[in-house]
């Protein structure tokens, strides 16, 4: 009879995701360039970690920290493609509540330790560029995993703290997440509670956690161009700027969506317009992220061909 009763509930909480797409032929493209876009974010985001670990070369701030960045992406890709896929292969568009917070704890926590760790990795490059002769001391071994670490934990607190309201509050009616995944904005639609003062909430915490880190970022870049631009040498120039424009083109992809989901009030909300969205920076994003940094650096380049054997085979 427990059992039964169990049964019966676990199955009336479950939550149905709309999803992206239906069966048409042209959604059908469309979930097969997806799926596409993820295999490609999952190889180069692996390829990135693999390399950083096994080039002794590579284990400094700025490689340590782009591991973390690449880490941190390929999670995220996993928390929502392979159940947006289930759903639209098997047809059945369901997921239990427990399933719903794992992806939510997942995916929050990822997004928030993004957001510290790009301010680190900028903080880095300012360190890098305006104290050079410093840097060893300002950006130990320590510090670095410091910093780290510390993007984790408070991604991980923010990701708790989210699961553990959204789900205390009721829902009702026919449970259907506008959304491929379990979004805590999209989620709370369904609720039969208040939760006028959770969303503002949300929203206080998004604020806090969003310009926080662009305050940080732009400071340092503020200060690191101010220092370029007083060096004599162009070939110093070129190189500082390379270094930093693929950490700014990641930031800009980053916050510029991210800002674009949370920052705007509930009642200017597109559900259409938040699905696009969020699968162009939980999904598209993390694919383009290895190819701006690997494509556009030295090192990374020349620690593949020589993962492959190719410089040994060119010597």
């Amino acid at each position: 009879m427990l059992m039964i009763q169990w049964n019966n509930w676990t199955r009336n909480s479950d939550f149905i995701l709309l999803g992206l797409f239906d069966h048409s032929p042209l959604h059908t493209f469309f979930f097969s360039l997806i799926l596409g876009i993820f295999f490609m974010a999952f190889i180069g985001n692996s390829i990135m970690v693999i390399l950083i670990y096994l080039d002794a070369h590579l284990h400094t701030t700025m490689y340590i920290l782009l591991s973390q960045l690449s880490l941190m992406d390929l999670m995220l890709i996993c928390t929502t493609v392979p159940q947006m896929a289930f759903n639209f292969l098997s047809g059945n568009k369901s997921i239990s509540m427990v399933g719903c917070g794992i992806q939510i704890f997942f995916y929050v926590s990822l997004l928030g330790a993004e957001c510290f760790l790009l301010a680190a990795m900028a903080y880095d490059r300012y360190v890098a560029i305006c104290y050079p002769l410093r840097y060893p001391i300002l950006m130990s071994d320590k510090i670095c995993g410091l910093m780290a670490a510390s993007s984790w934990v408070l991604g991980s607190l923010d990701g708790i703290i989210e699961v553990a309201a959204a789900l205390s509050f009721s829902y009702c009616g026919a449970r259907e997440i506008p959304h491929f995944f379990c979004d805590v904005p999209a989620l709370l639609t369904l609720s039969c509670s208040n939760t006028l003062i959770f969303e503002r909430i949300i929203f206080f915490c998004c604020v806090i956690m969003l310009t926080l880190p662009v305050a940080i970022i732009i400071a340092s870049y503020t200060r690191v161009i101010l220092t370029v631009l007083h060096m004599s040498s162009a070939e110093s120039r070129h190189k500082a700027f390379a270094t930093c424009s693929s950490h700014l083109m990641v930031v800009g992809m980053y916050y510029g969506a991210a800002m674009f989901i949370y920052m705007r009030p509930s009642s200017g909300r597109s559900p259409t317009q938040d699905k696009i969205v969020s699968a162009f920076y939980t999904i598209l994003t993390p694919m383009l992220n290895p190819l701006i940094y690997s494509l556009r650096n030295k090192e990374v380049a020349r620690a593949f061909m020589k993962v492959l054997g190719i410089d040994k085979a060119a010597a």
